[in-house]
């Protein structure tokens, strides 16, 4: 008994019951346990990553914050309203002048937008170079205005052209030989015949008025205003107050114009500025009176 005793006692396993926690085997089973565990973890720490994303994501498409087009703030100023305008940057111009058509009312085919960049219909505010902060300048006619005109009677019409049909020519007129007989200023602008083209970035000048002396024509439309400037001061005019423009070639100087402009009810207030290039008279009226001229 006393040897097969210390027979077993020669066991490892008979010397301590717990000796399978210490032999290489459990080591094994530790290590297969922790590499367990940290397949565990590498498995489960993406999942939890994704599940937060997909929360962010519900989020903003609840808040509908992805769906809002940018937005720029800029002022549109009409006569002498203004009006404060906050639009979609990449919306057209087009789709702008339906929107002002509902602000302002003005028909959309009656406006006329002066912008310093791009401004044709189909181009986007912001490749016109609206900016926040920009005032652009409406120019246009409501509908009760234009139908007023459109429904003047047929005989003033007529009156109206034949008066002007057999008026001498402005050029000949003795008032205005007395300007136009000491030749082309010195000064003067450049003038083409049969072009039209936009009025330039500086002021019109090298023009005279009917006492000879120089004229400047400088155009403000995010104000409103038309300076005129002479030697001795600078006349701030608002666009709204010019009632009309006149203007006919100088006979022989054909690529310039005489031109009129009335500042009050009649005729015989109008201002009259001479040697003003003939490019630019349909800017000009275009910028003082809009685009809607009947007469």
């Amino acid at each position: 008994m006393d040897y097969i005793a210390s027979e077993k006692g020669d066991s490892s396993e008979n010397r301590d019951p717990n000796s399978l926690f210490a032999n290489g085997n459990t080591k094994t089973g530790r290590n297969d346990n922790a590499d367990t565990e940290n397949v565990k973890i590498h498995m489960e720490a993406p999942v939890e990553v994704m599940a937060c994303t997909s929360e962010v994501n519900d989020e903003a498409e609840e808040s509908g914050l992805s769906d809002i087009p940018e937005q720029v703030e800029f002022t549109v100023v009409f006569n002498k309203a203004k009006y404060n305008i906050t639009y979609a940057y990449d919306a057209t111009i087009l789709e702008l002048k339906t929107h002002l058509e509902r602000v302002c009312g003005i028909p959309q085919s009656a406006q006329k937008l002066i912008i310093k960049g791009k401004s044709k219909d189909d181009t986007t505010l912001r490749d016109s170079g609206i900016t926040k902060g920009s005032k652009i300048m409406l120019v246009g006619s409501k509908m009760d205005d234009i139908m007023a005109v459109k429904s003047a009677p047929k005989e003033v019409l007529d009156e109206k052209s034949n008066s002007q049909t057999n008026k001498e020519p402005l050029s000949i007129q003795k008032i205005h030989r007395k300007v136009l007989d000491k030749g082309i200023p010195p000064d003067a602008m450049p003038g083409i015949k049969g072009v039209r083209e936009p009025l330039p970035p500086v002021p019109l000048s090298g023009m005279l008025n009917k006492y000879g002396g120089k004229v400047r024509l400088t155009f403000k439309p995010e104000q409103d205003q038309l300076w005129l400037g002479t030697k001795e001061r600078t006349e701030k005019l608002a666009m709204t107050s010019i009632k009309s423009i006149t203007s006919e070639p100088i006979k022989d100087h054909e690529e310039y114009h005489i031109m009129g402009l009335q500042l009050g009810p009649t005729e015989a207030s109008r201002y009259w500025v001479y040697w003003v290039p003939a490019q630019y008279i349909e800017a000009i009226k275009d910028a003082v009176l809009g685009v809607w001229q009947f007469f």
